[in-house]
């Protein structure tokens, strides 16, 4: 290190005998760039609460005239395609209407989404979960796909076919022309 940079480090850095740490590099103006998460940074629960149902307004309204409609949803997308969107929702509406309860069908698929992303609780509390707070639950179940970047409204396919997208190179800034004389 030259003499020169050597007085540059000692006026920057801290007097309190402190490690100095440079700031970042600045990047181009307009981009951003998005490192994947590490594991330390996946969530280890859930990543909304089960009275949460207002963070997505327009699926707690959804899920509160259509309940069916949410979990069909939710339901493709957990069974990763193999359950379509139409047949569970099916199944819901005909439990519902014949017996008065789906909330045995669809505990099943919060056990099955819990198994996925390793987050706490067990069946028990799962069937009592959607036995007292179908409509909460169902809202959670959708928010937490979509809060771990799966958006049940678009299915199985679409999401497979996102995933799947390569990432953007990040490209310089477009640098508009000056005034040109003619």
């Amino acid at each position: 290190m030259c003499p020169r940079d050597a007085g540059a480090d000692t006026k920057s850095a801290p007097q309190s005998g402190q490690p100095f740490h440079a700031p970042p590099p600045p990047s181009a103006p307009g981009f951003v760039v998005v490192a994947p998460p590490t594991p330390s940074q996946v969530p280890k629960g859930w990543t909304t609460g089960l009275c949460d149902c207002f963070d997505d307004p327009s699926n707690c309204c959804i899920t509160f005239f259509c309940p069916c409609v949410t979990f069909g949803q939710t339901a493709e997308v957990i069974d990763k395609g193999n359950t379509s969107c139409f047949c569970a929702g099916t199944i819901c509406v005909l439990l519902w209407y014949f017996f008065g309860v789906f909330c045995c069908y669809t505990c099943t698929y919060r056990t099955k989404l819990r198994g996925l992303y390793s987050l706490p609780g067990d069946m028990c509390d799962d069937c009592c979960t959607h036995c007292l707070c179908t409509y909460c639950a169902l809202c959670q179940e959708y928010r937490e796909l979509k809060n771990r970047d799966l958006d049940p409204s678009i299915g199985w396919v679409a999401n497979q076919q996102k995933m799947q997208q390569p990432i953007p190179d990040v490209l310089p800034p477009a640098v508009p022309m000056g005034m040109m004389r003619n």
